[in-house]
């Protein structure tokens, strides 16, 4: 970094980025619902981007309390920590990503996420992350989640770090979308869709080594 240029940041996503998370979020929606006597079609194209007051909501029904409906989420993300750890956390690494951390131990990290705070967490540990990532935002952090872009504002105010130097790691068009509405280069990891339009760039995994090259041109 020459003399007087902003510090870059890099701000990642947790569901999809991190972890390859979203077939076991379908499956533990899956089995929540059947508990309540619920089918749902196109459970994975409604599931995506919302936050699980929003998904209860669709769901389940539109006219619980509110206390009902974290309830539900809670339950549901519960279970989805109970299947991760039962599968076993090590078949859902997302391919390269820590050997990418290491290589940009200096550059500053944070993970902004819609996800429930206790799954996040869980990523961390489990994956033995946190070490990586001084800032954690969540969907309960500010007013708006994604497609809003102010989870992203907020991780990048925490870092110090001015948006348009944030590059952030997204796997769905709504994670994408709050990622270029807060003025950020967004880079489309396409473990859950490729359908990431007005991505900097599009890679399979962090072992891509497109990726490598972009990040050397746009820090420079």
């Amino acid at each position: 970094m020459t003399e007087g240029q902003k510090p870059l940041a890099f701000i990642f996503d947790v569901d999809g980025v991190l972890v390859h998370s979203m077939p076991l979020h379908v499956l533990a929606w899956e089995e929540y619902l059947a508990g309540l006597g619920i089918k749902v079609e196109d459970l994975e194209r409604r599931m995506h981007g919302k936050r699980n007051a929003e998904l209860v909501n669709d769901l389940i029904a539109s006219d619980l309390t509110e206390d009902v409906v974290f309830q539900h989420g809670a339950n549901k993300e519960a279970l989805w920590r109970e299947m991760i750890l039962r599968e076993g956390v090590e078949k859902y690494q997302i391919a390269g990503l820590r050997e990418f951390l290491e290589r940009h131990r200096d550059v500053p990290k944070a993970v902004a996420s819609n996800a429930e705070p206790k799954n996040i967490d869980f990523v961390l540990d489990q994956y033995r992350l946190r070490e990586f990532f001084p800032v954690a935002v969540n969907g309960f952090d500010v007013e708006r989640g994604k497609p809003a872009p102010d989870i992203y504002l907020e991780a990048a105010r925490r870092l110090g770090v001015q948006p348009d130097r944030c590059i952030v790691f997204e796997d769905s068009p709504t994670g994408l979308e709050a990622g270029l509405a807060a003025g950020m280069r967004v880079v489309g990891v396409k473990t859950t869709t490729d359908q990431l339009e007005g991505a900097a760039l599009l890679v399979d995994d962090f072992r891509d080594p497109k990726l490598e090259e972009w990040i050397s041109r746009v820090s420079k």
